[in-house]
């Protein structure tokens, strides 16, 4: 037991040896890794750079818009009459002139017949003015009846000509009326819910609504601009530059877009927005797009064809707000570079003015201020290969 105790004691001892040697070596050091206790100089700091390359871009601007439809027509009651049925079904798709509902025409066909009925009586007072001019023309001639009565015969053959002509449009009133019991669909499209049902009285002092048809395709989209915005674009085709795509119209909450095209510009710009009304023509042919629905239009306003992009994270802000870049300058040090900031692109901040290409903008790596030195940080190593795994067959 004593040979163990004394060859613990002497392993402790070496032990205490060693620490104490390695605690001299570093206070010989200074703590650092330099001989002689000079401090170790810090290298340029490894930084992940962008060099700019200028691309063709097709420049858009998203914007809220609503749906209307392309065409609306309220139908009304033309006539007084009551409801004696409904032709058709709600929310279907109707033609142009088909019937819808029917009033009733009884009324309309006696007021028609009474019409008639004046017109023939007037037929015949033409005719019976017209025996008795034809009957003193001659006589006149040979004074066997006075100019005076012939005059006067001619005077009532005008006078009934006169009175033909009321009855006729009489007649033809009557008949537009009796038309209008029948109440057909002004255009073609989506019919909503009737306003009224059989039994109903209508007309009756006023034109009343029967029921809303809107034709759904095509169908509209309008949205409003800022009017900066569309005299740039004007400027840009004025220019000569490129077109861009059409307008592209998307729905929340479904993957679906739409491509249409601009068909109407407002003349006034809204003074209290500075914004002026556009409208888009789209195709619609599944009804998807219902008028009053919340929707997104892209207008393009124009395509740069060297625009330069970088990442959101490296446009940072200064003091005053201005955005600005680091560029790693061909000595080695940082540059604060001033730039003009556009749209966003993705997740890109397109940039307007002061970058060129051939610059390394500085998108990743360790902060860094302008002054400091600074180098490309080398790409990563590709991944190595991982062994293949061994064989599980034994060794015998």
């Amino acid at each position: 037991m004593d040979k163990i105790n004394m060859g613990r004691a002497r392993g402790l001892r070496a032990l205490a040896a060693v620490a104490a040697a390695a605690l001299l070596g570093a206070c010989g050091n200074g703590g650092g890794g330099a001989p002689g206790g000079a401090p170790q100089a810090a290298g340029p700091a490894a930084v992940e750079v962008l060099v700019v390359q200028p691309r063709p871009l097709a420049i858009t601007q998203e914007l809220p818009g609503r749906i209307a439809a392309a065409r609306v027509a309220e139908v009304r009651a033309r006539v007084a009459g009551i409801v004696l049925k409904r032709h058709f079904q709600e929310g279907a798709d109707i033609q142009a002139g088909q019937l819808l509902f029917s009033i009733d025409p009884a009324p309309y066909r006696a007021a028609l017949a009474r019409a008639e009925g004046e017109l023939a009586k007037a037929d015949a007072a033409v005719g019976d003015a017209q025996a008795v001019v034809k009957r003193y023309t001659p006589l006149a001639k040979v004074e066997a009846v006075s100019q005076q009565d012939l005059d006067t015969a001619q005077t009532a053959l005008k006078s009934a000509q006169a009175a033909r002509t009321s009855a006729l449009a009489d007649v033809q009133t009557a008949q537009l009326n009796l038309g209008y019991t029948r109440v057909t669909a002004p255009i073609a499209g989506r019919i909503g819910r009737a306003a009224v049902t059989e039994g109903a009285l209508v007309g009756q002092g006023e034109a009343t609504a029967l029921a809303t048809i809107q034709q759904l395709h095509p169908i509209y989209a309008d949205f409003t601009q800022p009017v900066a915005d569309v005299v740039r674009a004007r400027e840009a085709q004025a220019a000569g530059k490129p077109q861009a795509a059409p307008l592209v119209l998307s729905v929340e909450g479904a993957r679906q877009t739409r491509e249409g095209r601009l068909v109407f510009a407002d003349v006034t710009v809204d003074r209290s927005s500075g914004q002026i009304s556009l409208r888009g023509e789209f195709p619609n042919q599944d009804a998807l797009l219902l008028p009053g629905m919340y929707v997104r239009v892209r207008s393009p306003q124009a395509t740069d064809p060297a625009a330069v992009l970088v990442p959101q994270r490296a446009v940072k802000r200064d003091t005053e707000g201005r955005a600005q870049v680091m560029v790693l300058g061909s000595d080695g040090k940082v540059q604060a570079r001033p730039v003009q900031a556009g749209t966003m692109v993705g997740a890109d901040w397109h940039i307007l003015s002061g970058l060129a290409a051939g610059d390394k903008v500085i998108v990743g790596g360790p902060a860094v201020n302008a002054g400091d030195q600074a180098a490309e940080a080398a790409p990563p190593a590709p991944a190595a290969q991982a062994p293949a795994p061994a064989s599980n067959k034994a060794v015998l």
